[in-house]
């Protein structure tokens, strides 16, 4: 445990795993893309980015993301799995700049890599010219369920709220909405919300902290906070009860580093968080850092991930009265979850965006 803010180490510990993932990490390749988001939104919010990624790197790895993107194929089309794949696929060449892909069975984008995809390559300044932004739309469409949920994948699998807000972040970068059917989508995040106003994967199922994260800002990127939500008070309530020191997830449940990202991102978007104990949820995530840099799920665990390491790092930037040690901290755009600085400087050039 640590009492102060171990910067350096958390730098050190993002680079490491830019560079390489552990071994444990190997079963999850699918998802690179990912694990690539928080290694740079990491390093972009500890204000390292530059200094850990040069500009041929940050070329290199814009390449490497637009490489991973599925264009419609040339014979039969856009089948619905048109967008970022989490890594490469088994049998096709490295090829950043091309305009169709020959269909593969099994290969096909994810809603949740396709998201963090494009939020990487904001953040490392590129300005979305070989985003396939209409196969992208129309594969979304597809992925829409009967309820208004998402599937991540044209395969099926399943369908909830976290995909429901990948689609609604992608839609928002890409400014086009008419893959969503909102009516439908706004319908499922009202169906999930439970008898305590806390929002659940979907329709019957107990209300946790990472679906109403999802739903509040999926919402409130549509400009439908207070349509969607059946009583923001009781939502705003439901969110604050859940902080112990750090936040649990669940009622009855121990707090754990992500999800001080998970509800203090809810309750900044619904205006709320000058509520939470600051201090005491610092020092619950000073008390996950590890001594090899980065943060764990819980204080016992002695080594950290990098999943529960960037929501440490996003959960602090998020605090708004920050202490000296963490001052240099920008803001959060919680909706997208990256560096608000970041998005003001960087979004502008989205060619979706310009002259809009």
């Amino acid at each position: 445990m640590s009492e102060t803010f171990e910067k350096h180490k958390h730098i050190k510990y993002f680079e490491r795993c830019f560079k390489l993932l552990p071994y444990q990490y190997t079963s999850a390749d699918t998802n690179r893309m990912t694990f690539l988001f928080f290694c740079i939104s990491g390093l972009d919010i500890l204000g390292a980015l530059d200094d850990v990624l040069t500009p041929d790197i940050k070329q290199k790895t814009i390449d490497w993301i637009y490489a991973q993107q599925i264009h419609p194929d040339p014979k039969i089309g856009n089948i619905g799995q048109c967008g970022f794949r989490g890594g490469p696929f088994l049998g096709h060449k490295f090829e950043p700049n091309i305009s169709e892909t020959i269909h593969e069975p099994y290969d096909a984008s994810n809603l949740a890599m396709t998201y963090t995809a494009l939020i990487c390559l904001i953040i490392l300044g590129d300005d979305l010219s070989r985003v396939n932004k209409k196969a992208i739309i129309e594969s979304i469409a597809q992925l829409q369920q009967e309820d208004g949920s998402f599937a991540p994948v044209i395969f099926g699998m399943e369908f909830d709220m976290r995909f429901l807000y990948c689609a609604s972040v992608i839609s928002y970068i890409l400014n086009d909405w008419s893959g969503i059917n909102i009516e439908k989508a706004i319908e499922f995040i009202r169906k999930s919300q439970t008898y305590d106003f806390g929002i659940s994967q979907g329709y019957g199922l107990e209300s946790h902290g990472g679906p109403t994260f999802c739903a509040i800002a999926a919402l409130d990127l549509m400009n439908k906070l207070d349509e969607g939500l059946k009583s923001k008070k009781d939502t705003l309530n439901w969110c604050l009860s859940r902080q112990v020191n750090g936040f649990q997830g669940r009622a009855n449940k121990p707090p754990d580093t992500c999800y001080s990202f998970w509800i203090g991102a809810a309750l900044d978007i619904l205006g709320g968080y000058q509520y939470v104990d600051f201090e005491a949820n610092k020092k619950f995530l000073y008390s996950t850092q590890t001594i090899y840099g980065g943060f764990a799920k819980y204080p016992e665990i002695d080594f950290p991930d990098i999943l529960h390491s960037y929501m440490g790092i996003a959960s602090l930037a998020i605090i708004p009265e920050k202490t000296s040690e963490i001052d240099f901290l920008p803001e959060l755009e919680t909706r997208l979850n990256m560096s608000k600085t970041t998005y003001e400087k960087n979004f502008p050039n989205n060619i979706f965006w310009k002259n809009k």
